[in-house]
């Protein structure tokens, strides 16, 4: 009889994915910024941060899969993980329907194929509760950063996401996926919504106070918004179509008031 995985998650919304599928009790380890399900993901020991982990930690955890995401975790990390004989699995979704192929994969790998059917459901449904209304277009800055200010390209999971709802980011055409972003009179005046992030960076209530008064920005185009909706893929991903239709529906209120106030 085969004994069964040790999991080693450096992916934060795929640790939470794992929990998902019912996968607990093969999880050894896990780094401190996988922190959902908050009630029961501390109980799992951590091996450090996404970029640098105790790597003799890692090993002593004696894992025989290690899960590891393009954008989250350095490829040198990857490598040496597959040198030394772990199975590492490398994920890297750019869409939020990469979320169906993903839930496949992991439940496949782990033979959790019925729970992960149960998500891609659950997906599925969300995803056509979205798609049913047609949604206005709009230009969105989105920003991820301060110091310097920085934002998501249209070729990033986040700006697919927001695209679902006609959120079209800016700037239109950049060289990175996470841009540095240059806050010129005419960037401000193109982006009807300026949207700030809970991660990376956690912006709050006062920076877009502050944002408002440094750039004679009008305050009633600043948002805050939940980053982990936006950015976290895996089980979170089901919740962030919902709260992206619900935050869509606000704003298009919002708009059909303020043309009838004109």
């Amino acid at each position: 009889m085969t004994a069964p995985a040790r999991i080693v998650s450096l992916v934060p919304s795929i640790t939470e994915l794992l929990f998902a599928l019912g996968l607990a009790d093969q999880l050894v380890g896990r780094t401190h910024y996988c922190i959902h399900p908050a009630s029961v993901v501390k109980q799992i020991p951590s091996v450090g941060g996404t970029k640098k982990i105790h790597y003799t930690r890692l090993q002593a955890l004696r894992p025989t899969h290690v899960i590891v995401n393009i954008d989250e975790n350095p490829r040198e990390l990857a490598e040496r993980l597959m040198a030394d004989g772990l199975s590492v699995i490398v994920t890297h979704p750019l869409a939020p329907e990469d979320n169906i192929a993903l839930y496949r994969l992991l439940g496949g790998i782990f033979r959790r194929e019925a729970a992960a059917e149960r998500l891609v459901a659950e997906f599925e449904q969300a995803l056509a509760r979205l798609r049913a209304t047609a949604w206005p277009a709009r230009r969105v800055l989105y920003l991820i950063w301060r110091q310097p200010w920085m934002g998501v390209s249209r070729d990033t999971y986040i700006a697919r996401t927001l695209a679902l709802v006609g959120w079209e980011t800016l700037p239109v055409a950049a060289e990175s996926r996470y841009p540095v972003v240059e806050m010129n009179q005419d960037l401000l005046d193109t982006a009807e919504l300026i949207l700030f992030s809970s991660e990376p960076y956690h912006f709050q209530q006062d920076d877009l106070a502050c944002f408002a008064r440094d750039y004679a920005c009008p305050l009633e185009k600043l948002r805050l918004i939940d980053g982990e909706m936006t950015s976290w893929y895996g089980s979170q991903a089901i919740r962030g179509l919902d709260y992206l239709a619900r935050l869509a529906e606000a704003e298009r209120q919002h708009l059909e008031s303020a043309i009838r106030l004109t």
